[in-house]
């Protein structure tokens, strides 16, 4: 019989205290929601980007996932108007 003993990795976490806009706060609680993550593991992929911005971003990020699929039926002729009158 082999016994196998379960790997568990621990991993220290830390509170951080923010002061934030209650409005703010709820978009964001709105966001994440949609998204399936927490607030704190937002916050906490954005503070490790900018902390280190060359380090790998993981490549299926909430933001990333909001925006994959957005642009299949664009129409540049459509976005280079909507640019023209944006800009007029």
């Amino acid at each position: 019989m082999i016994r196998i003993a379960p790997l568990i990795q621990y991993v220290q976490m830390s509170k951080l205290t923010l002061s934030v806009d209650d409005a703010v706060i709820s978009r964001a609680k709105r966001y994440a929601k949609k998204q399936g993550v927490s607030v704190s593991k937002m916050v906490e992929a954005y503070l490790a980007a900018v902390a280190e911005p060359n380090a790998g971003v993981p490549a299926d990020t909430p933001i990333l996932r909001s925006v994959r699929g957005v642009l299949k039926s664009a129409d540049v002729k459509d976005y280079k108007r909507h640019l023209a009158a944006k800009y007029r």
